[in-house]
């Protein structure tokens, strides 16, 4: 049996517990070693960051929003704030779920040893 047709790698692309990966479509995840490339592809850690920027900005649009209703009731829709509240709650619960997924496969994946 051939190592290289049962696995997609061949012997000296694995050096001890270390497989050098490399990034075979553009849309995946770039990795520690690919650099950010023309296409504009950012790595995991960086997605992630933006991620938790964009939901704590529409937690903040949605305090400035309600601030607002507060001082100034006729400057603002009811309807804005009800979205708005929507969105940031929305988010924070998408963002809680995929904390504690994260969480229970790193536990998973601690178990197996």
């Amino acid at each position: 049996m051939n190592f290289l047709n049962t696995t997609g790698f061949s012997p000296d692309q694995v050096s001890g517990n270390t497989i050098n990966l490399w990034r075979t479509n553009p849309r995946h995840v770039a990795g520690f070693g690919d650099q950010q490339s023309s296409g504009g592809s950012v790595g995991f850690g960086q997605m992630l960051f933006d991620g938790l920027n964009q939901v704590n900005n529409l937690q903040q649009e949605h305090s400035k929003l309600a601030v607002q209703a507060v001082t100034d009731p006729t400057s603002i829709n009811a309807h804005d704030l009800t979205i708005a509240e929507a969105k940031a709650s929305l988010a924070l619960n998408i963002t809680k779920n995929v904390v504690d997924r994260v969480i229970r496969a790193y536990q998973d994946i601690i178990n197996v040893r």
